[in-house]
This record gives C-alpha cells, sequence and structure tokens, in this order.
C-alpha cells in the first residue's frame, strides 16, 4: 500500500463525515442461501454443515459478496467492511475450517479492494477504502464458559492472540486500507488483538509510516453502560489507548434510548484524546428496526444536548448525520440529508 491512507483520510473528515457501510450479515440473509450454496463446489463433501458460515461465502459465492460491496458503494459508502466478521482460526475451526482463515481473510480484502477501487475511479472526487472487519470472536478471555468453574477459560490469551494476528496478516496481505476491530464485548481479547498486531508488524519489519489505520469500536451490552466483561468506556479507552487508534467508538448492543445517557457522559472522554474520529454505530445499522422499540425522538434530544455541551462532533437528524464540527470547533451542515 503506498498511498498515505492515515493522511488522506484525516484531509477528508476535515472537510466532511465519512460514511461506514451498513451490516453484512441481514444483506447475506436476504439472499436465502441453501446450505449447497454455502458449501459450492469446493466444500460439496465437507463433514460438517456450512450454512451460516458468512464468512466462507466470500470462497464459494464471491460474486455475491462483491454485489453487496457494489450495494452499499453506490449508496454512497465511503469506508466498507470486508466479509470476516468470523473470520479468525478459533471461529472457523466450528465449521472444520480453521487451516482455511488466511486464505478466507484475504479473499476477502482482495473482494473489497476490487470493489473500492471500482468505484475510486467511477467518482475520483470520492475515494473509496476497505476496512478489514475483526469480529470479537466467540471465545472470552475474562469470563468462565462454565458457572461451576469461574477460573476456566476456552482459549488461552496466545490462542486469542495468535488466532487476530493470522486473521489481521490475511487482511493486511489482501489489500485492506484500514483495520476494524469491533464489536468488543471483553476487553481482554482486544488487547490479545493488539498484541497480535504489533507483533505482526515486528515480524514482518513493518516501519510505522506504512503500518495500516486501526480502527476501535466496542460494544456496550446494557444499561449500566458497561461491556460485557464489566469496564465503563472510559476504563474501555484507557485499556486501549496504547494502541494510538485512527478512531474510537460504539457498535450498539443496547437500546439506542438508553446508550446516550452514558454515551453523552463518554464523550469528553473520547473527544479530548486527540484521535481523528468518533463513530457510533448501533442507530446507524438498525434505523429500519422499529421491533426494537427504539425512540429516535429521545435519541435526537440526547444528541442535541450532547452537541450543544460540545461533547459531539456529530449531530443526528432522524437517524442522519446533519452537522460536523472541524478541528478547531467550527460547524458544518452536511447538505442533502
Amino acid at each position: 500500500m503506498n498511498r498515505n491512507v492515515r493522511t488522506l483520510l484525516e484531509s477528508l473528515l476535515k472537510q466532511r463525515i465519512l460514511v461506514l457501510d451498513g451490516a453484512m450479515g441481514t444483506m447475506i440473509q436476504r439472499l436465502k442461501f441453501t446450505e449447497a450454496d454455502f458449501r459450492g463446489e469446493r466444500f460439496a463433501s465437507h463433514s460438517k454443515d456450512l450454512r451460516g458460515n458468512s464468512d466462507v461465502l466470500v470462497l464459494t459465492q464471491p460474486d455475491a459478496i462483491a454485489g453487496i460491496h457494489h450495494q452499499y458503494l453506490e449508496a454512497g459508502s465511503d469506508i466498507i467492511e470486508t466479509n470476516t466478521f468470523n473470520g479468525t482460526s478459533l471461529v472457523q475451526s466450528d465449521y472444520g475450517l480453521e487451516s482455511l482463515a488466511y486464505e478466507l481473510n484475504v479473499a476477502a480484502s482482495r473482494l473489497a479492494r476490487a470493489a473500492t477501487d471500482e468505484w475510486t475511479r467511477r467518482t475520483p472526487d470520492q475515494p473509496r477504502f476497505v476496512a478489514g472487519s475483526i469480529g470479537p470472536m466467540n471465545r472470552t478471555l475474562s469470563i468462565s464458559p462454565d458457572v461451576n468453574n469461574p477460573a476456566l477459560r476456552a482459549s488461552t490469551f496466545d490462542e486469542v492472540k495468535n488466532a487476530f494476528k493470522e486473521q489481521m496478516g490475511g487482511l493486511i496481505d489482501g489489500g485492506c486500507d484500514l483495520l476494524l476491530l469491533e464489536t468488543i464485548f471483553d476487553s481482554l481479547n482486544a488487547k490479545a488483538a493488539l498484541v497480535g498486531l504489533d507483533e505482526l508488524y515486528e515480524e514482518r519489519g513493518t516501519p510505522d509510516a506504512e503500518r495500516v489505520p486501526l480502527m476501535i469500536s466496542v460494544t456496550v451490552t446494557d444499561r449500566s453502560g458497561r461491556t460485557l466483561s464489566g469496564q465503563t468506556i472510559d476504563a474501555f479507552w484507557t485499556s486501549v489507548r496504547h494502541s494510538k487508534p485512527f478512531s474510537i467508538g460504539r457498535d450498539e448492543a443496547a437500546v439506542a434510548k438508553r446508550a446516550l445517557s452514558f454515551g453523552v457522559n463518554a464523550g469528553t472522554v473520547l473527544v479530548k484524546v486527540g484521535i481523528s474520529a468518533v463513530s457510533v454505530e448501533g442507530a446507524r445499522k438498525n434505523l429500519d428496526a422499529e421491533i426494537a422499540g427504539w425512540d429516535f425522538e429521545q435519541v435526537r434530544r440526547a444528541a442535541d444536548a450532547a452537541w450543544e455541551r460540545g461533547l459531539a462532533k456529530i449531530r443526528v437528524r432522524g437517524g442522519s448525520v446533519v452537522e460536523g464540527r472541524g478541528t478547531r470547533g467550527r460547524r458544518r451542515r452536511q447538505r442533502g440529508c
């Protein structure tokens, strides 16, 4: 990757708000793939069921995944995520595909890279970027899987670290512009990923200037304002700030009207840390989900309050970002929202 992605992104963020794509999983569900579709020809005789393993579709249904990328890019996304939320060997071991983890991530990154390159050629005034999606995996280092044995852990720190390291190596080799460590519910898992990333760069001799910008997104699970492993937002930031991320944010598991209350309180922590951007993903990804019982009028009032108090860099109207602050606190209105 020759271009300085971080410099370009920071330049764009001074001009406008950048849009991340939406959920991949729901788009895949709309396709109603069968077990045979998930298997494709390559895994027709595989010993385990593969239906539900969305990541393997980058190998068995690459045109479908590319099509989803193109839909988001056509809708105006500046950054799209790779289809690798469950792309670690530990998660893929549930399907008997752990040996293909690196290949899956390379293939997914290349698919997204090809789509963004095409749209950048179409709209040179709006360059597009690939974020390598790194989900939290279905293991937790902080919590025992057995209520009767609190000391038990399903995996060791080194196993989790190495799985993340392999995944990130594949994403980078496939050509992603950023890495997105997302939906973090266990800070220790996230720290394992960060250690793995440092080791990856050290082993490859990657100089600082060529390292991929890192986005971090944490999940708050309930009205307590804490992660599943018990940390508050500001405590979580203290745990990961050493990684000097390009952005820090939330992809929200809690009901939005509850989440905003502790999100606003955390704003002073997140906005003053000197990072490039602050993101909130939950409402954006679920604007149509009235069944969740979200009251967007309450969200709007909370967002306005945060804006007026100087605790937010973005303001929301009906689920659309309509205003943003630059690096010197100036207000800018986003047209067409």
